[in-house]
C-alpha cells in the first residue's frame, strides 16, 4: 500500500513518477489501495476518490459505495503484464434518491485507456 503525505516534498516526485508509468487519469482521480507483484504480472488496485463530481456540485450527494470492479490491461512494465483493477464510486442524490456517477467522458475528453493500449499493440505489430 502507498501512503503519501501532502506536506512531504517527495509527494510531488512520487506523483510525477507514477504519472509516467500509469494513466494520469488514474493517479489524479483514484487512490491506489494495494498492489501485488506475481511472477509475470503486476496488479494495481484503485478506488475512485471520494471527491464529488464537479459537474454535480449543485446536488446534495452522499457516497453510496462502488460499482463492480473493472480490470484493464495496461502497458507492460519491466517485462511483466500490468492489470489495473478499478473500482468506480457511486453517489446518491439525497433528495431524489437517484444514483449518480462521474461522467468520465467529461474528465477524459474522449480518451480511453483501452484505446491507447490497442494503439500501442498495433504499432508493435501484435494487434
Amino acid at each position: 500500500m502507498i501512503f503519501l503525505h501532502k506536506k512531504d516534498k517527495t509527494l510531488h516526485l512520487s506523483l510525477d513518477l507514477l504519472k509516467l508509468l500509469l494513466p494520469e487519469l488514474l493517479i489524479t482521480h483514484f487512490d491506489i489501495t494495494s498492489h501485488r507483484i506475481e511472477k509475470d504480472t503486476i496488479r494495481i488496485y484503485f478506488e475512485e476518490k471520494k471527491d464529488k463530481p464537479k459537474e454535480e456540485k449543485s446536488r446534495v450527494l452522499i457516497a453510496h459505495g462502488f460499482h463492480k470492479e473493472v480490470t484493464i490491461q495496461d502497458f507492460p512494465l519491466r517485462g511483466k503484464k500490468v492489470f489495473l483493477h478499478i473500482k468506480r464510486r457511486r453517489w446518491l442524490d439525497k433528495p431524489s434518491k437517484e444514483v449518480v456517477q462521474r461522467d468520465w467522458n467529461l474528465v477524459a475528453q474522449g480518451t480511453r485507456m483501452t484505446i491507447e493500449f490497442a494503439a500501442f499493440l498495433k504499432v508493435l505489430g501484435q494487434y
